[in-house]
This record gives C-alpha cells, structure tokens and sequence, in this order.
C-alpha cells in the first residue's frame, strides 16, 4: 500500500516495528534502518542495483529479517519543488515494490540528504573511496531520520 499522506503512513505502520529508508540511486541503494520506539535512523547498507526482481527481494529480504513495519523512499524532487524523471522513476519503484509486500510505503522529499551526508563525512575525514562506499546509506538515513523527526511532530501533537 502506498501512502502519499504521511498521516496515513503513521495509521498503517504497526507498533513497536522498525521503518527502513531507501536511497534510491541509479547504480545503487541505500538502505538505513530505524531503531523500534522511531527515534533514531542508522544507515544499514548499500545494494549494488541489478534488476527491479532482484534489488526488491534484497530488499524485501532485509525487511523481513529486521521486522520492518514500513518503507520510506527518498523522493528526488527538483529545487523549486517539482517533479521531474527521477521522481517518476521512484515512484514506479514504489508502485512496483507494493505488489510484492504489504508493508506501507511512503516518499519523503529527500532534497539536499545526499549534501548532507557528504558534508557529514567529509567533517567525519572519511577517505573519497569511504565516502563512495557509504553515501548511498547514509544519504537513506537522512531521509528516514527527517520522517521519524515528523513523526513524533505528529504523535507530539495529537
């Protein structure tokens, strides 16, 4: 099921289980995970992408393993907002990926996470190969981070 309200996400996801984030980029994907109370973000890994059918059983394979409760896809918005390609290209990945899993799927404007977590390793002094290494995953832990920050915004205030 795919949630373009996150108010909806929050009804579908189920108690005491963990959300994964995903980086979605062209030759790879990062995955971050959350921790079960849906406080803290940590990247996971990065999966080499191959085909749709083998990075979503990946995928789903690690949603399993870690009890995930629901997914959230970074989505590649253009500065002014709009979306272009690579927005389209992810939410095809979302519609694909909901045929195969029941879990709630959601996106979260992943603008600037990449920036982000470049500059986060560059003041971490991590080596360029490092940072080629890690980028994707903790690129996808920025963006789950930035939804569990709106999640308790919105438990906080109901």
């Amino acid at each position: 099921m795919i949630c373009e309200d996150i108010a909806d996400f929050v009804t579908a996801l189920p108690p005491g289980r963990p959300i994964m984030g995903l980086d979605l980029g062209t030759k790879t994907i990062g995955v971050a995970l959350s921790d079960r109370l849906l406080s803290v973000a940590s990247p996971f890994e990065t999966i080499k992408r191959r085909k749709f059918g083998l990075d979503a059983a990946q995928l789903l394979e690690i949603a399993v393993r870690r009890e995930a409760g629901g997914i959230v896809l970074g989505l590649p918005r253009n500065m002014d907002g709009s979306e272009g390609p690579r927005c389209q290209s992810t939410r095809a990945f979302a519609r694909n990926l909901s045929r195969l899993t029941d879990l709630p799927i959601t996106f979260w404007d992943e603008r600037l996470s990449t920036v982000a977590a470049e500059r986060a390793l560059l003041e971490a002094d991590a080596s360029r190969k490092r940072r080629a290494e890690v980028i994707d995953n903790i690129a996808a832990s920025y963006i789950l981070q930035g939804i569990l920050d709106r999640l308790r915004h919105i438990r906080g205030s109901s």
